[in-house]
């Protein structure tokens, strides 16, 4: 899996798809108040991009990539 869940937090890795946007939105429902580490994303597909812009979770850690970063920060503040 692309997205690994612990109790309050969301590590993305390596390409997060499409498949993993639903699971995405049901946790963040179940967890409201968790965070969202994205340092070792390295592609982030629209969908979960809407879910995170929905949700507004905290970013605990942003991508290591520079140009995806860009890409999330000005899309999530």
């Amino acid at each position: 899996m692309a997205i690994t869940y612990q109790k309050k937090l969301a590590l993305f890795r390596d390409t997060v798809g499409v498949e993993e946007a639903e699971g995405l939105l049901e946790w963040f429902i179940k967890n409201p108040k968790s965070r969202v580490d994205l340092a070792d994303c390295q592609h982030l597909h629209a969908a979960n991009l809407q879910v995170l812009m929905a949700v507004k979770p905290v970013i605990a850690a942003w991508p290591k990539d520079a140009n995806l970063r860009v890409w999330l920060e000005s899309a999530l503040n």
